[in-house]
């Protein structure tokens, strides 16, 4: 009941009260003193009904308004979670859920769960059970100088599905963020379980930063290794002996198009006229990387250098030398369907950089009292192929030569390593990508023999 409704009974009301007192004089004293009398009442009763009405319609008033409030409330909290913002990213929460983070800082998750499949054969022997070279395209693993078995081997794995987590905020006028990032390549199967029963592999770190403004500290990929350069593979990596690939703990300054880092000084190391190696960390000094990146709706190219020590000491020996290089990367669009992803590197002593560590970073000497730099020569390219925007296709090809002294590393090493790719992948709705590749490897040594390398890999890729 609103206002209008109850205008009608306090009119007549009104009315009553100032028509009958005049109708009242033509009656007799008596009568006219009760008539007052119980028009008085008749009033009285009926203010008491209005105010009655009016308290009723006043709380019906404000529990709809309360109702109105819930509901707008309620509305705003779904908008925060489903409504995008400008810049085209999902708000994640109305509310922080970090429980010790600071205000109004963003939670994310994602990653993928990627199932692949390889039949893989090789004419000079048989990648080992269980090694790296059986899960993804290793070049070192290409077996050279045994028997030409002539059969396959079928490999199953999820062991390249990821997830990560992810904290951004805005503190005091500048912008944090924290990034975790892990994957299931970890563990050795003799360690957590075995193909004939459990297949259980374990979590491996992957990524492990944190960044304010222009700074990041933390583990994650080098500032010499460009990432958006790399192909569109089924393969984890696709062309590896060609690209640098190497993620470790850094503290790098970002300032617009340049970038500068102090990197973890890890030295492989091979022995004197031999094919084993070690990995040494008595480094004192960090590997310093400079880069420079320009962008545009042609894509984008970047110029990176690097400089480092490269030392091993012993009990007995103290071995030391110098390592350098550069490389050239980038990605050119060549209309809305096609582009050209390349890198080329160069240099001495950068071996752990470059393919997995397809080469060392230098040879020790016969003394054992200085290391020689290995030089290195590596590149792929890469040509990319929007069908339509369910199917894409790609085609790679990637080398990378070993400049060896022969009289140091004796003829066993590896010279040279080159591949080929080819793929198709089919995308039936968003996240979801079925793929299949074609894979021609081939790893030759110094000594002029060499074993190749035959695959067919198939991969579900389902990304959230």
């Amino acid at each position: 009941m609103n206002a209008r409704t109850l205008r009608k009974p306090l009119a007549l009301a009104i009315a009553a009260a100032l028509l009958l007192p005049g109708t009242a004089f033509a009656q007799t004293a008596k009568g006219r003193a009760n008539k007052e009398l119980e028009l008085e009442a008749r009033i009285a009763q009926l203010e008491a009904q209005v105010q009655a009405l009016l308290g009723a319609q006043q709380q019906q008033q404000a529990a709809i308004a309360q109702q109105q409030g819930s509901i707008a409330q309620t509305q705003a909290q779904l908008d925060a979670v489903q409504v995008a913002q400008a810049d085209g990213k999902p708000k994640i929460q109305s509310t922080p859920i970090l429980a010790s983070g600071n205000p109004d800082a963003r939670f994310s998750f994602g990653g993928f769960i990627k199932v692949d499949a390889m039949a893989t054969s090789t004419n000079a022997g048989e990648i080992a059970d269980g090694s790296a070279g059986r899960m993804f395209y290793l070049p070192s693993a290409i077996p050279v100088g045994g028997a030409d078995e002539s059969r396959t081997d079928l490999d199953t794995h999820a062991q390249f599905s990821r997830f990560w987590f992810a904290s951004d905020a805005e503190v005091q006028g500048h912008k944090a963020r924290a990034y975790l990032e892990f994957d299931l390549f970890g563990g050795g199967m003799a360690n957590l379980g075995n193909q004939a029963s459990t297949n259980t592999h374990g979590v491996t770190l992957r990524q492990a930063y944190v960044s304010w403004d222009k700074w990041l500290a933390g583990q994650t990929w080098s500032n010499f290794q460009d990432v958006a350069a790399l192909p569109d593979a089924v393969d984890f990596v696709g062309p590896t002996e060609g690209t640098v690939f190497v993620r470790q703990t850094q503290v790098r300054y970002t300032n617009g198009a340049w970038s500068a880092s102090l990197e973890n000084p890890q030295t492989v190391v091979a022995g004197y006229r031999s094919t084993s190696r070690t990995t040494s960390d008595d480094g004192n000094v960090p590997d310093i990387t400079v880069r420079w990146t320009g962008k545009g709706s042609w894509g984008h190219v970047s110029v990176a250098g690097i400089a480092r020590q490269l030392r091993q000491d012993t009990a007995t020996t103290h071995a030391s030398g110098n390592g350098y290089g550069v490389s050239l990367s980038g990605k050119y669009n060549l209309g809305q369907q096609d582009d050209l992803r390349y890198m080329l590197v160069g240099g001495n002593g950068i071996g752990r950089y470059v393919g997995f560590a397809l080469g060392p970073d230098g040879t020790l000497d016969a003394a054992s009292s200085d290391i020689e730099p290995t030089g290195v020569l590596a590149g792929f390219v890469a040509w990319r192929h929007v069908f339509n925007p369910k199917l894409r296709g790609n085609l790679m090809f990637s080398r990378a030569e070993l400049d060896n002294d022969p009289a140091w590393t004796g003829l066993a090493v590896t010279k040279a390593a080159q591949s080929i790719h080819a793929n198709l992948i089919y995308s039936p709705f968003p996240k979801l990508d079925v793929g299949a590749e074609l894979t021609w490897g081939n790893r030759e040594l110094e000594s002029g023999a060499d074993g190749d390398l035959r695959r067919v890999h198939a991969t579900v890729k389902y990304s959230f």
